[in-house]
């Protein structure tokens, strides 16, 4: 096991001590375990292969609304027949 410091806001200390304290754990085990639970949220970028593409959303739409150059004023004009 590996020890080392740490520096937190002093609001983060005292919710981790409130914890350690309600729970009987130590210090140390309230911060092993948030790190066991933030962990897995953030995936090692060494395993991404290739530069990132925007993912493609299938909607089931068979025409492409935006395909329209003038899709913008037609979205407008729609708008103020409902308004009205």
């Amino acid at each position: 096991m590996t020890k080392t410091q740490i520096q937190m806001p002093d609001y983060l200390y005292r919710e981790a001590k409130r914890i350690a304290e309600q729970y009987e754990m130590s210090m140390a085990e309230v911060v092993r375990r948030g790190l066991e639970r933030v962990i897995p949220s953030y995936p090692d970028r060494a395993d991404a292969k290739g530069e990132w593409t925007l993912p493609t959303l299938d909607l089931g739409l068979r025409l492409d609304p935006f395909e329209d150059p003038d899709w913008r004023e037609k979205a407008s004009a729609d708008l103020e027949e409902v308004r009205r």
